[in-house]
């Protein structure tokens, strides 16, 4: 009978840290993912799913680290139940496998759900405002203006080979061909 816990973050960005602080002391073994809740694969999470034996517990930091909705936490929490296999979430200390901790966790399920749609569509609505106001999104381009000119020029004299002008500039082949039909693009 093990805790196994399960830790999920969106972005490399993103640190587990605080998953990692308040599982380690009530976890056998712990699994880190590193994945957008929304992504159609999560490999670690399904490794996870599969490992769980009769009489262990998933462990999760909170309901939104381990499902997507609440369709999906409901179904893999029935799931886990009829395989005798409990759940706990800490940060609520709820007991799926009482009438009372079902109900609440459905309900805290569709919280979870409407907050996480929430902050997507809020994120959506704040791109479009920038995107409005003339904020170029993405990154960064990797050459200037100025550079892209110029390693055309170098290009179009054959000055240099393409494989030359990027190792000049630092960059991959495909980053300077990029870049000039991008400029190309923007003078028309």
């Amino acid at each position: 009978m093990k805790r196994i816990g399960y830790l999920r973050v969106s972005t490399e960005e993103q640190k587990p840290d605080r998953q990692i602080d308040g599982l380690s002391p009530l976890c056998d073994e712990l699994y880190i993912e590193c994945v957008s809740a929304a992504a159609q694969k999560r490999p670690i999470f399904e490794q996870v799913m599969t490992e769980l034996k009769s009489g262990d517990t998933l462990v999760v930091w909170d309901l939104d680290r381990a499902f997507r909705s609440t369709l999906d936490a409901l179904t893999h929490t029935k799931r886990l139940q009829e395989r005798g296999i409990q759940f706990q979430v800490v940060t609520m200390n709820i007991d799926t496998s009482k009438p009372m901790g079902e109900f609440f966790f459905t309900i805290v399920a569709a919280f979870a759900q409407l907050e996480r749609r929430t902050i997507s569509e809020r994120t959506k609505e704040g791109l479009r405002a920038a995107v409005k106001r003339g904020t170029v999104l993405g990154r960064k381009p990797k050459l200037s203006k100025c550079q892209t000119l110029s390693a055309q020029q170098k290009l179009a004299t054959k000055e240099m080979s393409l494989k030359e002008v990027a190792a000049f500039y630092g960059v991959d082949p495909t980053t300077i061909s990029r870049s000039i039909k991008r400029l190309e693009g923007s003078m028309k």
